[in-house]
C-alpha cells in the first residue's frame, strides 16, 4: 500500500536571505561601483545612470520619450499572489515617479519550480496581472530560470513628455515635500518573517505596497510639482538625498510629520523589526543627515527603513500641495546640496 503523502510548500520568505526591496546592493557600495564606470554619451539620453534617478528617459521626438526601468526582488510576503502584486506594483512605479505612462512590461522570473510547484507560480503571475490589468499595461512577455531562491519583477517601458518630467533634479528652493503613502512596510515584513505580526496589520501593509501610484503621479504634474521620487529600498532618506543632491539643495524634514502605518512605533522599538537592508540605510545617511537631539529612535529607524512599493516623494511649490493626497512632511532650502536636518 502507498502511504506517501504531498509535503507541504514552505513558506515564500523562509527561502530568501532578504526581502523585497531591502535586498538591494548597499548604496555606497553601488554609487561607488557606478562612479567608475565610464558610460557612453548618447544626446537622445536625458535620464541616465548619473543622476540614480527611478528610470531611464529616452527622447525619441521634441514632445516624446520612453521610459524605461526594471525592478525584480525576494519576496516580500508569503501570499503568492499578493507578492506578485506588490512585484508588479513597484515595478511600475518607477515609471510614475517619472511623471510618465506605462507601456508594456516583460516578467522577469527565477523560480524553484519543481520544490514549490506551479499553482503557486501560477498565483504570483495572476497578482502581477491583476495590478497590470488595472494600470493597462499589457505582459508582452519575460524571461525565467530555475532558482532555489524566488525572485519577480518587471521589466517597464512607458512615455513621457520630455517637457513634463520629474526627474530627481527638478526641484526648487522653497518646495515642500509631501509623501503619498506612510511607512513602516519594511519593519511590517520582516516581523512577519518571525510570525509576529497582527493579520490586520499585515493586511494593511499589503495593501499600500499593492497600491498603484499612477494617481499620485497624475496628480502631482497637475499641481506643477518639480520633482519626484519613489521610496523603495533606500528607505526615505536615502530617496530624498537623491532629490537634494541631483536639485543642489538641502532638506529639512519634520520627523513628526512623517506618516507611518498604525503600530510601526512599537514595531521598531524592537531590535528584531529592523531589518539588515534598514540597518545599511541608515549607516549611509548618516553621511548626510542630521538629527535633533529630540528625535525617537523610533523614527530614525522609520526614515530608514528599507521600503518595498513605497509613495512618491513629491516637491511642489507650497500652494499646491494640497492638490496631492499624502502629507507634507518637509521642505526644501539653499544649502549644501543633498543634506537632510531631521526635526
Amino acid at each position: 500500500m502507498n502511504t506517501a503523502t504531498t509535503m507541504p510548500s514552505p513558506r515564500l520568505t523562509s527561502l530568501s536571505r532578504g526581502a523585497g526591496c531591502g535586498c538591494k546592493l548597499p548604496a555606497a557600495d553601488l554609487h561607488a561601483l557606478l562612479d567608475d564606470l565610464e558610460l557612453p554619451r548618447d544626446e537622445r539620453v536625458l535620464v541616465g545612470i548619473e543622476t540614480a534617478d527611478d528610470a531611464a528617459v529616452i527622447r525619441l521626438s521634441d514632445k516624446l520619450a520612453l521610459v524605461h526601468t526594471v525592478d525584480f526582488f525576494t519576496p516580500i510576503v508569503d501570499d503568492p499572489h499578493a507578492f506578485g502584486a506588490i512585484a508588479a506594483a513597484n515595478a511600475l512605479s518607477d515609471v510614475y515617479a517619472m511623471g510618465g505612462t506605462p507601456l508594456s512590461a516583460l516578467s522577469i522570473l527565477a523560480f524553484p519550480l519543481e520544490r514549490l510547484g506551479s499553482e503557486i507560480l501560477k498565483s504570483m503571475l495572476d497578482g502581477a496581472l491583476r495590478v497590470l490589468n488595472e494600470a493597462e499595461t499589457p505582459l508582452v512577455g519575460g524571461h525565467s530560470i530555475e532558482d532555489p531562491e524566488p525572485k519577480f519583477g518587471l521589466a517597464v517601458t512607458g512615455t513621457i513628455d520630455p517637457g513634463h518630467m520629474l526627474a530627481n533634479s527638478g526641484a526648487r528652493h522653497g518646495d515642500v515635500l509631501v509623501l503619498t503613502k506612510p511607512l513602516g512596510t519594511g519593519a511590517i515584513a520582516t516581523m512577519a518573517k518571525h510570525g509576529e505580526v497582527p493579520p490586520e496589520l499585515l493586511a494593511q501593509a499589503v495593501e499600500v505596497m499593492s497600491t498603484l501610484n499612477q494617481s499620485a503621479s497624475s496628480c502631482a504634474l497637475e499641481a506643477g510639482a518639480h520633482a519626484a521620487a519613489d521610496v523603495t529600498g533606500f528607505g526615505l532618506l536615502g530617496h530624498l538625498h537623491a532629490i537634494a543632491r541631483e536639485s543642489g539643495l538641502c532638506a529639512e524634514v519634520s520627523a513628526d510629520a512623517v506618516p507611518a502605518l498604525p503600530g510601526v512605533a512599537q514595531l521598531l522599538a524592537r531590535e528584531e523589526a529592523i531589518s539588515g537592508g534598514t540597518r545599511r540605510v541608515a549607516d549611509w545617511a548618516a553621511t548626510f543627515t542630521n538629527f535633533a537631539a529630540d528625535v525617537a529612535d523610533w523614527q530614525r529607524w522609520l526614515l530608514a527603513d528599507a521600503t518595498t512599493s513605497g509613495g512618491l516623494i513629491v516637491a511642489v511649490p507650497s500652494e499646491r500641495a494640497s492638490e496631492i493626497p499624502g502629507q507634507v512632511f518637509g521642505r526644501l532650502l539653499k544649502g549644501p546640496a543633498g543634506i537632510i536636518n531631521v526635526s
